[in-house]
């Protein structure tokens, strides 16, 4: 877990309205504790805009000395299952947070939420209703008209108690009938015209109560009644259930459960250049469009955090985008600054050759090698240093490297001098190349007087990195982008899959990295010095390291795309 001054209001969610409620209500004596939830469905891996939701929840309890549980919506079985589950409680607990022995499910209650139905049956405000799916939209009226009352409304108490104790007994098929809430057909909201309570889904194995159940309650009936159940006192979710509250209220006001909570909305985490649908990160994911759940490409918290995020980071960002009731589009650019931040001051230094070009040292001696002293961070002694092996043969990028250099060009040409990063000044004499007239190497001259210094004279403003060619790790490196090419995927119509950015993954195989990095343990994260922040995959082996582009080290990505 984290620690408790890392976790402080200041840095997770500076004063927000939620926040103005929740000590209104404790200095007015409504509460003299608070107990909130984070209330995921098990239908697929969470994403940062649940992130959002886990540190505000967990956050605010943790404020103001409260509680808050970790509760599964599982009243969907068919797309519900155990990985989902697994992968949820490993988020949270990878966030920094914990939920002690407050871990609940939705299936917990199905006696008691069954119960429930059947008071709302004896007091008049339940039935059992026979019309279909389409019938029931034709029924319910549109924003302007009122709805229809069903044929099946005005039944007997007698009636529909015993009609709904044959539907828990499995005596009719998916469909066929439901149990809804007998509220007011013509109201303006139409979450209140006669919402279903109750559906029969036959045919699945729920992943906690088996086959125990044929019925199952919706959502709408379920969420507030076991908020009532578990004491929670607000209720935080996003917009789009605002028009949802009256019937939460409806929900709780007509049953006899032991507290009433409050349903507080605020605005939902939009961000640029990727989908947030779950729906959508589903079919990302089944139709291959990425390679699974944490796909580093993917805004679930398990992509980021195989991309290399960290739990503070996404904290931070959380913290930096607030909490409010107006819906926007974040920026990006705001969740990479936060990890940019982050792994500026906590990642260690490292020299990475992305694009390999040999360099032959001429004049170095055959044989011999040296051992160079580096920093693990500029501005951190703390953090040590490392040693370099040199010798007369290395690797530099070949983007360092230009035979008809570009204007402001600063890196290394044909007759000019360049500085290996803690290293010596050298010198390109020769330039080889290929039958086919690329260039494979360059033969350089190193002075060997330059060490850690400038001699009187002379000017060589270009610094590169290096590894050398003996002791460099041979490693596989992925270069990760934004998946969407386009800020807002599916806008106008458009089918989102048609914008996914195509080079959204490069994979570069031959790299070479400094020998420091030899038996990286995956999960390890550096700065490759002049090309970004990288973590180690879980792919990668002592032998052969793979590593992930996290984020590189400036935002770039408006200038590469035009």
């Amino acid at each position: 877990m984290t620690d408790a001054a890392e976790l402080h209001p200041s840095k997770l969610h500076p004063t927000n309205f939620i926040r103005q409620i929740i000590e209104a209500d404790l200095a007015g004596g409504k509460h003299n504790r608070i107990a909130t939830r984070f209330p995921p469905e098990p239908n697929g891996y969470l994403h940062i805009g649940h992130a959002k939701s886990i540190v505000l929840n967990f956050g605010l309890a943790q404020d103001f000395g409260g509680t808050c549980n970790l509760r599964f919506d599982d009243t969907n079985p068919h797309k519900e299952n155990l990985e989902f589950v697994e992968s949820i409680k490993a988020d949270v607990r990878w966030l920094g947070f914990d939920w002690a022995d407050r871990l609940y499910f939705a299936s917990d209650y199905f006696e008691r939420l069954y119960g429930f139905a059947v008071e709302l049956i004896e007091k008049g405000l339940a039935y059992v209703c026979e019309l279909d799916a389409e019938q029931m939209r034709a029924y319910r009226g549109t924003l302007t008209e009122p709805g229809r009352e069903s044929p099946y409304r005005n039944r007997s108490v007698a009636e529909n108690l015993d009609l709904f104790a044959r539907m828990r007994a499995g005596e009719f098929p998916d469909g066929s009938r439901t149990l809804r809430a007998r509220i007011d057909m013509a109201s303006p909201n139409i979450n209140l015209r006669d919402p279903v309570l109750y559906r029969i889904k036959h045919g699945v194995v729920h992943h906690q109560t088996g086959s125990a159940w044929c019925l199952y309650p919706t959502y709408d009936y379920t969420h507030p009644l076991s908020d009532a159940l578990e004491g929670i006192t607000h209720s935080l979710c996003t917009l789009e259930f605002e028009d949802h509250r009256p019937l939460y209220d409806w929900c709780i006001d007509n049953v006899s459960v032991p507290s009433k909570p409050r349903q507080i909305e605020f605005s939902r985490l939009n961000l640029e250049y990727t989908v947030m649908s779950k729906r959508r990160l589903t079919e990302l994911v089944s139709e291959s469009h990425v390679q699974g759940w944490d796909d580093p490409r993917m805004p679930t918290i398990a992509g980021l955090r195989r991309r290399g995020y960290t739990p503070a980071a996404i904290r931070a960002f959380c913290a930096r985008i607030g909490v409010t009731k107006a819906e926007n589009l974040v920026e990006m650019a705001m969740l990479e600054s936060a990890i940019r931040d982050d792994l500026d001051a906590h990642a260690p230094r490292r020299m990475a050759v992305l694009r390999p070009l040999k360099v032959v040292l001429t004049n170095y001696p055959e044989g011999e090698g040296a051992q160079l002293a580096a920093s693990n961070h500029p501005k951190d002694e703390a953090m040590g240093s490392r040693t370099l092996s040199f010798g007369r043969e290395i690797y530099i990028d070949r983007g360092d490297f230009e035979e008809v250099p570009p204007k402001g060009f600063k890196r290394l040409v044909p007759d000019g001098e360049v500085r290996l990063r803690n290293a010596y000044v050298i010198r390109c004499d020769a330039v080889i190349k290929d039958a086919a007239g690329a260039v494979v190497e360059l033969h350089c001259s190193v002075d060997l007087d330059t060490l850690g210094k400038n001699p009187e004279g002379r000017k060589v403003k270009g610094v590169i990195h290096w590894v050398s060619a003996e002791h460099g790790v041979p490693a596989e490196v992925r270069l990760y982008d934004r998946l969407f090419g386009v800020p807002t995927p599916g806008a106008g119509g458009a089918d989102y899959r048609d914008e996914i950015h195509a080079s959204s993954l490069q994979i570069l195989a031959g790299c070479m990295l400094e020998s420091a990095l030899r038996g990286v343990q995956p999960g390890e994260r550096f700065q490759f010095e002049r090309e970004g922040y990288f973590v180690a995959d879980p792919d990668s082996t002592p032998e052969r390291p793979v590593f992930n582009l996290t984020v590189g080290l400036r935002d770039t990505w408006g200038k590469s795309q035009k």
